[in-house]
């Protein structure tokens, strides 16, 4: 029986990016692979008859290759980690259906994936814990959670797609938090400058309690506009669609490479890096 989700509900949330990855697996071959969102776009019971009628325009391609080169970055970022640090930690932050921590398994990392009851729930069901690997429901502003996270290996933090919709003050008290209680551990996320986060926000800032967009959290110049927040911060980035790998491959358009560029460069999309010492 397959698992049904329905409209208008957070679980609907899940569906978008495991779709994209599933399609960048199709359309994007050279570059991306994710057997697990084929297998659970299968799994599913959601009508994406919507989706699928945009799924070869231009930008909705562009989408797509997005959430692939994102995945892309954030795994090789815990790969690199895993090199000096094979014993420790990996965090998936607003982990929904994404497999990357698996992905990324030495055989003796452990892995953690976090977010809200009702998205474990489903990824319970979906994704069951894997031998070394919790799921773990939690809100990522209560940082309970830090105590169900053995890091005495190190620790590894990602997050995709998710600060975007965090107030500046709340990623700040997080990465605080975090600094105070993972001594040498590490995090990396993907963000935008304001253009960009102005772009997502339509998308969601009506039904959003604060209306204020500039009140969510963006990134123009990460070391200029986080690395002040702690001493303990080392902070670099890295361009989000061409820091980490190249596009020229028969199966990437012209016109999405030209897109990469203006999203590196006018929209400020990065990979950012925080080490905590």
């Amino acid at each position: 029986m397959k698992y049904h989700i329905e409209k208008n509900t957070v679980q609907e949330t899940l569906i978008i990016p495991l779709y994209g990855r599933k399609k960048c697996t199709e359309k994007f071959p050279q570059l991306f692979k994710d057997e697990t969102a084929v297998r659970l776009i299968e799994q599913i019971d959601y009508d994406f008859s919507e989706v699928e009628k945009k799924g070869d325009s231009t930008m909705q391609e562009f989408g797509f290759l997005e959430v692939a080169i994102r995945q892309n970055d954030l795994a090789y970022e815990v790969k690199e980690y895993l090199k000096s640090h094979p014993n420790a930690a990996i965090v998936n932050l607003g982990c929904g259906l994404d497999n990357t921590g698996r992905n990324c398994d030495n055989d003796s990392c452990r892995i953690y994936n976090i977010d809200f009851p009702d998205v474990i729930e489903v990824r319970n069901s979906l994704l069951p814990a894997g031998e070394r690997e919790k799921n773990i429901a939690a809100d990522l502003k209560d940082t309970s959670w830090f105590n169900e996270i053995q890091a005495d290996g190190g620790v590894i933090f990602f997050a995709s797609g998710v600060f975007y919709y965090f107030l500046t003050e709340d990623v700040k008290a997080l990465f605080l938090a975090m600094a105070e209680h993972f001594a040498q551990g590490r995090i990396v996320f993907d963000t935008c400058g304001k253009t960009g986060a102005k772009m997502i926000s339509k998308t969601w800032l009506k039904q959003a309690e604060i209306k204020d967009v500039n009140a969510y959290f963006s990134v123009g110049d990460a070391q200029k506009e986080i690395a002040h927040w702690s001493d303990k911060f080392e902070v670099s980035s890295r361009g989000y669609m061409l820091g980490y790998q190249s596009l020229n491959v028969p199966s990437v358009k012209r016109i999405h490479r030209i897109l990469a560029k203006v999203g590196d460069n006018m929209m400020k999309m990065k990979i950012v890096r925080i080490d905590f010492e």
